[in-house]
Formats: C-alpha cells, sequence, structure tokens
C-alpha cells in the first residue's frame, strides 16, 4: 500500500495522529478488516507497536475489535470516524473541533472514501461485528446504527436507560420518524421516567417491559447491539457492549421479541 507522505502529514494534524496511528488506520480502511500482523506488514509498522497503535485507535473511535480467533479489527466509515471524533474532543477543545468541521466536502475525506470503498467488498457482512467498552463508545456506536436505520428500530432498554436514550439519540429518532422508520421502545416504565417516555412517544410505540431486563437495540432486523452488564451496578467507563451484523440472529429475536411486545401496555 502507498500513500502519499503529504496525506499521511495532513491526517495527522486534523485527527491529532501520530505517524504509526495513521499508517495502521490507513492500512485498516484499505482492507475492511484485519489482524495486527497483516496490518504490521501493509503499514511497515513494527509488529511490537502495532497492537498498541490499534488499543489507542479503539479507545478513540477509529475502529472496532472484532470477536473471535485470531482478533482481527474492522474499519469504520470515514464519515462515523469523523463524528466520533467529533464528540469525543469538543468535550476538551473547541479548536480541534472545528479542525474536523474543515472536512466536510474535503478531497482528504474523499480519498478516505474510496479507501474504504475498496476495503469494505473484501468484507463479509458476518465479519462486521465487535466489542465496544465504556457507555460513550456504545452510544455513539448506537447513533450510528440509528442515523443508518431504513425500515424499523426496536429499543429494549431499563428503567434508567430510557432516560439516557432520550438524550443521546433523540435528534437521529426524530429524523428517523420524518423517513418513515419504524421505532418502537420497550422498558420499565415508573414515576421517575414516565416523563421521557411520554416525550419518546412523539417518535416512537413506547409499552412497559417489566418481566426481563434486558438491554438491546435492533436494526432493520438485520443489526444487532446487545450490551452485557446490568446498567445499575457498573460505572459507565465499564460498560460492555456486543455489535453484530448478522441477518439471521437479528430476525429471530425480533421474531420473539414480537411475541413479548403484543403482552406489552402502551404508555398513555
Amino acid at each position: 500500500m502507498i500513500i502519499k507522505d503529504e496525506f499521511l502529514s495532513r491526517l495527522r494534524k486534523i485527527f491529532d495522529l501520530n505517524l504509526y496511528e495513521v499508517k495502521v488506520w490507513t492500512a485498516l480502511l484499505s482492507r475492511g478488516t484485519s489482524t495486527a500482523g497483516e496490518l504490521s506488514n501493509i503499514s511497515d509498522v513494527p509488529r511490537s507497536r502495532t497492537y498498541d497503535i490499534l488499543e489507542s485507535l479503539e479507545k478513540k473511535g477509529f475502529i472496532v475489535m472484532k470477536l473471535g480467533k485470531p482478533i482481527k479489527f474492522v474499519a469504520l466509515k470515514p464519515e462515523e470516524v469523523v463524528e466520533r471524533v467529533k464528540k469525543n474532543l469538543m468535550k476538551c477543545a473547541q479548536e480541534r473541533s472545528k479542525r474536523l468541521e474543515t472536512l466536510k466536502g474535503d478531497e482528504v475525506l474523499e480519498e478516505l472514501n474510496n479507501l474504504f470503498t475498496k476495503g469494505i467488498k473484501f468484507v463479509e457482512p458476518s465479519d462486521l461485528s465487535g466489542s465496544l467498552r465504556g457507555r460513550q463508545n456504545l452510544y455513539n456506536h448506537l447513533d450510528m446504527m440509528v442515523r443508518d436505520a431504513e425500515k424499523t428500530i426496536t429499543i429494549i432498554t431499563t428503567a434508567e436507560g430510557i432516560n439516557r436514550k432520550l438524550e443521546a439519540l433523540m435528534p437521529s429518532l426524530e429524523k428517523c420518524k420524518k423517513r418513515g422508520v419504524k421505532i418502537r421502545i420497550a422498558a420499565p416504565i415508573d414515576s421517575n421516567n414516565i416523563k421521557v417516555a411520554r416525550e419518546l412517544k412523539k417518535v416512537a410505540e413506547v409499552k412497559n417491559f417489566d418481566k426481563i431486563k434486558a438491554r438491546f437495540v435492533l436494526i432493520d432486523s438485520t443489526q444487532l447491539m446487545f450490551m452485557l452488564l446490568d446498567d445499575e451496578k457498573f460505572h459507565p467507563n465499564y460498560d460492555i457492549g456486543i455489535w453484530v451484523n448478522t441477518e439471521f440472529f437479528a430476525q429471530a429475536l425480533e421474531q420473539l421479541f414480537e411475541l413479548a411486545w403484543k403482552e406489552m401496555k402502551s404508555v398513555r
């Protein structure tokens, strides 16, 4: 893989990455999904440093670690990477956020898209899976999934989780509603979140679901994100989610949910 030094230099300045990080990231973009060893060979980054670099890129929201052995890493769409970095940087550096705004319509983003488009052709849909750590990363990815929805969004969450969904996902849910996407939300409804549930009714069907404690999101009966931990017992930084793109499993889970949905009571 040959990428001009000038292009790598621009990426370093725009995304505040070091040279090894931009080399590994662009190498992964060109493949779609790859192992650390393969990326070391492609990017000419020492193998002893590649795992550290990939861990850093994952924490910054540039890539997703794929489940299984050998461990693989999945490239995200450049537009999504831009949005993630924007959200993280806006909390501590307004100046860096302004840099990312300049990417819209820039030739840099177009070239990154070319890398991703070529790389994604070699990726099987079942390979588009991974684990995400930290609640902020989870909601960044959920927001991406919601924004990409075309037909249906199904959200099952906890009593406290429905409050977070309003804050984190409402703008994207409103846009989906306008596009005609069918949105359903199920959660335990009580006096502490009834106002939030009624606010969400503006964009979705909302029902009371208190028989089973669960946290997952289904998009178009194809993509699934489910959380592994009880949000009442663990700190947000330790929250873990699993994202999979599997029509077979997602459709089966959606059918099971349909049976439970009929028994739930609508929020008034």
